[in-house]
């Protein structure tokens, strides 16, 4: 079994009814946890009434991984359930995918965590697979004026150069769609709480990779994601996004990263042999 979580901080009605209706008859789920982090409960007036859904009212606004903490933990209390999705509400899909995901995981025991294919709603790829950021992938592409040079970094830190119909494994996937093992959370800890938003699922991934589990990129099923950058347009979000960059690197190593050298050298080597 596996259970689900989207946290929601003033979340539409309509977003959120949509990412239910495509996961609420899926095969093997469990619970459908709803954290909410906003100020009022108006979500909890129109969820649909049916056991498979436990709204839970965050005691604070302490971010997406504070949020997804709290699920998990009741996830992690359930010896029968063996996975859990951490779930962005901007998604939609058929729930017959996880049928093929947990088939792959119940074969695989060495992955914590798989993304599947993400598409923006007209059928075009997301880029979500990545190697493990440096300062610049995370602060100096949002500045610096030249395109050209942020287009061939790009093509190289979201491993632009692979045609994204292959399984891989990669270092840091996105944070929209985590499938997670929860025996290897019991192992590396839940989400780093310090991180608000932004780079929480990077810090979680290479705790997978440090904890001998593997980060797998999934294109034998596909999901819609509504996908906005909305720390490009707020500078609220924008102030968040360098807060968490800045302890990100200050936990794992600024420019003297040895490991993360390491981890990105090994992928892009592994990358060259699945081509």
């Amino acid at each position: 079994m596996f259970n689900i979580s989207i946290v929601t901080y003033n979340t539409s009605k309509t977003m959120l009814l949509k990412v239910i209706k495509s996961i609420i008859n899926a095969e093997g789920l469990n619970l459908i946890y709803i954290v909410d982090n906003s100020d009022n409960e108006n979500i909890k007036n129109f969820l649909p009434n049916v056991p498979k859904i436990q709204y839970t009212k965050s005691p604070k606004n302490g971010g997406y991984g504070f949020g997804h903490n709290i699920a998990i933990d009741l996830s992690l209390k359930n010896v029968n359930v063996k996975y859990h999705l951490v779930l962005n509400p901007d998604m939609n899909f058929n729930h017959i995918i996880f049928k093929e995901i947990k088939k792959y995981m119940d074969e695989n025991p060495i992955v914590g965590n798989l993304m599947p294919k993400v598409l923006y709603n007209d059928g075009t790829v997301q880029y979500l697979c990545k190697l493990l950021p440096t300062p610049y992938d995370w602060i100096g592409r949002r500045f610096n004026p030249i395109t050209s040079i942020i287009e061939s970094r790009n093509r190289y830190f979201e491993l632009r150069f692979m045609d994204y119909n292959s399984i891989m494994e990669v270092p840091y996937l996105s944070g929209c769609f985590m499938f997670l093992r929860l025996s290897s959370l019991k192992k590396i800890g839940n989400f780093d709480e310090n991180i608000f938003m932004y780079g929480e699922e990077t810090d979680l991934c290479r705790r997978l990779i440090d904890g001998g589990y593997k980060n797998i990129y999934f294109p034998n099923v596909s999901v819609f994601h509504e996908f906005q950058k909305g720390s490009h347009k707020s500078l609220r979000l924008t102030f968040i996004g360098i807060k968490s960059a800045i302890y990100y690197f200050n936990k794992w190593g600024w420019i003297i990263d040895k490991k993360r050298r390491e981890i990105n050298r090994y992928t892009l080597e592994y990358l060259n042999t699945v081509r």
